[in-house]
């Protein structure tokens, strides 16, 4: 049985997906990028600059770096406005549940998000300091698929990699959880999830005793 449950945050535990995807709209309609759901989905699980990266890929003129920190500081500013209106009905189906259930059993929990502003998040849903750790986006040098984040969740917990097991939603969480050496669940689909053979619609679906089995 696995010690410890890392859990991705954005489309795991809670829903920002409709946030994000109006924040990164309102910017690059400004900028004259085509830019729609389809170039959204590339960005999930993916971070700030590197999301960027993928925008200017259809970018009429070019950007210096300078400008490329601008653009995604003023996109991450308007994040944080629309953030203002999260409310804990934002949580997914079985969030709050399955953190209560885990932490009942006497296992450890930790949320590992590539975004800066888990805290907040956190806090503005109700489950800020319902978690043995958090890793956000300011602990890191190195975004998912890179294992970075999840051996740092794991060391937080005081827990090794192979007593892990990751909740994620996203490819690159699933590669990251892979190269970390530890156990991984997916939520979503097994379209949107290749290869992965856990796989639930949401934490509302799915077992505490099969998570922590850690297949």
């Amino acid at each position: 049985m696995k010690r410890g449950v890392i859990f991705d945050l954005d489309g795991v535990l809670v829903s920002t997906d409709e946030l994000h995807y109006r924040a990164w709209k309102e910017l690059a309609d400004r900028e004259g990028i085509p830019f729609d759901r389809e170039v959204n989905h590339r960005l999930r699980g993916v971070g700030r600059m590197e999301s960027l990266e993928i925008i200017l890929e259809r970018a009429p003129r070019p950007y210096t770096d300078d400008q490329r920190r601008a653009l995604a500081a003023a996109k991450n500013e308007r994040y944080r406005e629309l953030l203002a209106s999260l409310t804990p009905s934002d949580l997914l189906p079985g969030a709050a549940e399955i953190v209560e259930k885990l932490r009942r059993r006497g296992i450890r929990t930790a949320v590992a998000s590539s975004s800066r502003n888990a805290p907040t998040i956190l806090e503005r849903t109700g489950l800020a300091g319902r978690f043995d750790a958090v890793v956000d986006g300011g602990d890191i040098t190195r975004t998912k698929p890179d294992p970075e984040i999840f051996l740092l969740a794991a060391r937080r917990m005081g827990l090794a990699p192979a007593e892990c097991v990751v909740v994620e939603d996203a490819p690159a969480g699933i590669e990251a959880a892979r190269r970390a050496g530890m156990a991984y669940y997916g939520i979503g689909s097994p379209r949107s999830l290749p290869g992965v053979e856990r796989v639930a619609p949401s934490l509302a679906e799915v077992d505490v005793v099969d998570l922590v089995a850690g297949a």
